[in-house]
């Protein structure tokens, strides 16, 4: 207690000596702040005096030290300059015009009285120095799409004068794309160096950021002149880039075939679609159904009318339009094929030809209807926002949202059909009729209804493809025929009624097509796939997936 006593007043001597001071440091700092920023308002405003200057060369002159500034309002200024509002009067003052055509004191942003102010005339030497220094200052950009378009700016340009602002703005790069369009940039730069070894770093770069676009580059190193002589003089530099063009045209190799095989899951999807509902009418119930194409020409029409009715009435929820449009196209194609199936197939089971003419027949009904309703053009079914766009796996690769949003509906529409076809009493009702009608009739199942209700499924199921083809391009009245087709022979190698077989058989012949695309044309590739089907056919008459066990055929 006695020390406390003791020392209490010097500690209190001490915090009002300390409070004392706090104002005068707080002073010098302020006092050695200053001459920074003066430092810096004085080379702004220093070199905005040049822009006034009628010489070209003091205007040249006032653009690179504007771009040698740190100061925030030099990329505003030049910008404004490079759009042609900047202007000048005789006694030099410097003015940016804004969108009200009012003027405004440059350095201050203040407006300003300048009845003699003319604008400033921006010839080609101006903007050969304007444009690249506008890139440098964006490379420093709080906005990564900002930078990244200046790095592309600039590695378009490939000036030596640039690198060392790629490579400042390359220390500092925290995002990933802009970081590689950086590297790719200054590798671009350094494989026109002089030195060996920086020509070799380059290469190096090339081969650790894996940039296919730098590629020709290489391979115009590594190419023979017609004189006999290399386009890289350095044996070992050559030797390099040698090397990292083979690892590219592997690294490619691996990602075409993948973008291949995502695209052909994508097209199998549809295929799937489009052959699942026909697997049920013509597998199920021997139905040469020609006219399952406009099923999905419906479908897709009522994702239409739907989008439609979304942006004239509920304008504030359109981007909910698809969801809306699932339910509607299913039960619009069942109606529609219910109809079908009770004034014009029931008449005709156990005939398959004159099946397959009166479906035809029909086909060219629906196609009038809708060409009546609709119109002969095509009409534009809008990806709602969440659809829009896509993401890349590779450099070069993207995977539209849309395609993969249509693998996903694929896989729930096949587990729907699975679950009515083996969890139902539908289902069970479908498949005793299928393997023998007598007896399933004197069991007691009208076996009538069963057909309708069948072949009602499979026109809806034909429907829900629709809806997803209307998300991958534009609607016809035609739509359907481009899909009939591919739709049998899905069907077909598959193995009739087996939806384990459409599945595997659409997915084979979207990867199929898709791989065959790039090596022999689409039409060879189509012709290649065709004989491919003739060829398992004749091998297994009865498709992959061949039914098992003992069915009856009866009318």
């Amino acid at each position: 207690m006695m020390n406390a006593r003791i020392f209490s007043p010097l500690g209190r001597w001490s915090r009002m000596r300390v409070a004392s001071l706090l104002p005068v440091v707080m002073l010098g700092m302020l006092l050695l702040a200053a001459p920074a920023r003066a430092e810096g308002e004085n080379d702004y405003a220093s070199a905005l005096k040049g822009i006034a200057n009628p010489s070209t060369d003091a205007v040249v002159q006032a653009i690179t030290a504007l771009g040698a500034t740190e100061d925030p309002r030099a990329l505003k200024f030049l910008q404004s300059l490079d759009g042609g509002d900047v202007a000048v009067d005789a006694a030099g003052g410097v003015f940016v015009r804004d969108r009200g055509g009012a003027l405004h004191d440059a350095a201050t942003g203040a407006l300003a009285n300048a009845p003699d102010a003319h604008p400033l005339i921006v010839d080609n030497s101006i903007r050969r120095i304007l444009a690249p220094t506008v890139s440098r200052l964006q490379l420093r950009s709080p906005d990564p799409t900002v930078r990244l378009a200046a790095v592309e700016d600039v590695a378009g340009r490939a000036s030596s004068d640039d690198a060392p602002a790629l490579r400042d703005a390359l220390a500092q790069e925290k995002v990933a794309s802009v970081h590689k369009a950086l590297v790719s940039a200054l590798a671009e730069l350094d494989l026109a160096s002089d030195d060996p070894k920086q020509r070799m770093a380059a290469i190096a770069a090339i081969d650790a950021e894996g940039s296919e676009r730098l590629r020709p580059k290489l391979e115009t190193l590594i190419a023979k002149h017609d004189d006999g002589t290399f386009g890289e003089p350095d044996a070992n530099v050559r030797a390099a880039a040698e090397k990292v063009v083979k690892g590219l045209q592997r690294k490619q190799v691996v990602f075409d075939t993948t973008a291949d095989v995502l695209y052909g899951l994508s097209m199998g999807s549809i295929l799937l679609l489009s052959s699942l509902g026909l697997a049920i009418t013509f597998g199920l119930m021997r139905v040469i159904n020609m006219a399952h194409g406009e099923m999905l020409m419906l479908g897709a029409y009522a994702t239409y009318v739907t989008q439609q009715f979304f942006h004239a009435h509920l304008p504030e929820h359109e981007s909910w339009y698809l969801l809306a449009a699932v339910p509607v196209a299913l039960i619009t194609t069942m109606a529609v094929g219910a109809l079908l199936e009770r004034t014009v197939i029931r008449f005709l089971y156990g005939r398959p030809l004159e099946t397959l003419l009166a479906t035809y027949g029909l086909s060219l009904l629906l196609i009038q209807i809708v060409r009546t309703i609709f119109g002969a053009q095509n009409v534009a079914v809008g990806n709602p926002p969440l659809l829009s766009g896509g993401f890349e796996i590779f450099e070069g690769v993207v995977v539209p949202y849309n395609r993969i949003a249509v693998i996903l509906f694929t896989i729930v529409v096949v587990t729907f059909v699975g679950y009515v076809l083996r969890g139902t009493s539908l289902g069970l009702r479908v498949r005793a009729v299928t393997q023998n009608r007598p007896m399933a009739a004197c069991m007691g199942i009208r076996t009538e209804w069963v057909d309708m209700w069948t072949f009602a499924l499979g026109s809806g199921v034909g429907g829900l493809g629709g809806v997803a083809i209307s998300q991958l391009g534009n609607v016809g009245p035609d739509l359907g025929q481009s899909y009939i087709v591919d739709s049998f022979l899905v069907v077909v190698l598959g193995g009739v009624g087996k939806l384990v077989g459409s599945v595997v058989a659409a997915f084979g012949l979207g990867i199929l097509n898709k791989l065959l695309e790039p090596l022999a044309g689409a039409v060879l590739g189509k012709i290649i796939v065709l004989m491919t089907v003739i060829l398992v056919i004749q091998k297994r008459p009865q498709g992959l997936f061949a039914p098992k066990g003992r069915t009856v055929e009866s009318a």
